[in-house]
């Protein structure tokens, strides 16, 4: 496959869709990582986890401070099975050209 066949599909496909020649697809590639690596660690939830989750936050519209204590934990535990800190670090990792040490992606040493 020729680098010009790839180009010329890309510029046909910007063509058809409005606003698409403006984002450049470096960084349409870089949000579709970002994006599969979120999918990854909401998956880490069951389904019925899944819905409690969307609930809680709908519940709260966004901000905790609408939620009681009791909801305040439960979304804090689902959110930690999600391990966003993990989820970050993948996601530099992922964008990264240098890898990442060990301990930006899972803590310190004396966490893990």
């Amino acid at each position: 496959m020729s680098p010009g066949f790839v180009t010329g599909s890309l510029g046909a496909a910007a063509r058809h869709v409005p606003g698409l020649k403006r984002i450049p697809v470096l960084k349409l590639l870089a949000l579709a990582e970002v994006l599969l690596l979120a999918r990854d660690h909401v998956l880490w939830l069951t389904p019925a986890e899944r819905r409690r989750f969307l609930q809680l936050v709908r519940l709260g519209r966004g901000r905790r401070r609408n939620l009681s204590d009791v909801e305040r934990l439960e979304l804090a535990t689902l959110i930690a099975k999600m391990e966003p800190r993990l989820f970050a670090g993948a996601t530099v990792d992922k964008l990264s050209p240098l890898p990442l040490p060990r301990r930006l992606l899972y803590g310190p040493r004396h966490r893990r």
